[in-house]
């Protein structure tokens, strides 16, 4: 999973994720806001992502498809965009539609340092629960995988 390093402490609500990527908060913002760069890189490799909808300003929505080319199972996640502060930061909320009613909230900072940039991304979790349950669904290889992919993908941008 890269240089990609996630804070998850026993108990607590919350994952922290955080990564330093080779281009300017600008570039990786559009990354995490353009739905054409968010389909290349979003979660676990093995799955093709399909936007469904995207409005990334605040009070649009989002939905993305996980998509697996073995079985065609598809995974559905959505939320709505609460903050989005060009090219500083980015607050939504997330959830998986397999599991209804269990919602988190992001909040993903870019700050620029020394060239690069570094990405801070705190998800809120409703209970310790569903946290954990988060964790054990395989969230860290998924986004240890995405966050690989964002890497190459601004390096180039």
């Amino acid at each position: 999973m890269g240089n990609t390093e996630f804070v998850i402490e026993p108990g607590r609500q919350d994952i922290i994720i955080r990564r330093v990527f080779d281009a300017e908060p600008d570039v990786v913002f559009t990354a995490f806001t353009d739905p054409a760069i968010v389909a290349r890189w979003m979660g676990p490799a093995k799955y093709e992502a399909v936007i469904d909808q995207w409005d990334a300003a605040p009070g649009g929505s989002w939905r993305f498809i996980h998509r697996d080319p073995d079985d065609g199972a598809e995974y559905a996640f959505k939320g709505v965009f609460h903050d989005v502060a060009a090219p500083g930061r980015v607050v939504r909320t997330f959830e998986y539609e397999g599991a209804p009613g269990h919602v988190s909230l992001e909040t993903a900072t870019f700050e620029k340092v020394d060239g690069k940039t570094r990405y801070v991304g705190v998800s809120v979790f409703q209970s310790v629960e569903d946290r954990d349950a988060m964790v054990e669904s395989g969230m860290e290889e998924g986004a240890g995988e995405g966050f690989d992919r964002l890497a190459e993908i601004v390096r180039t941008m």
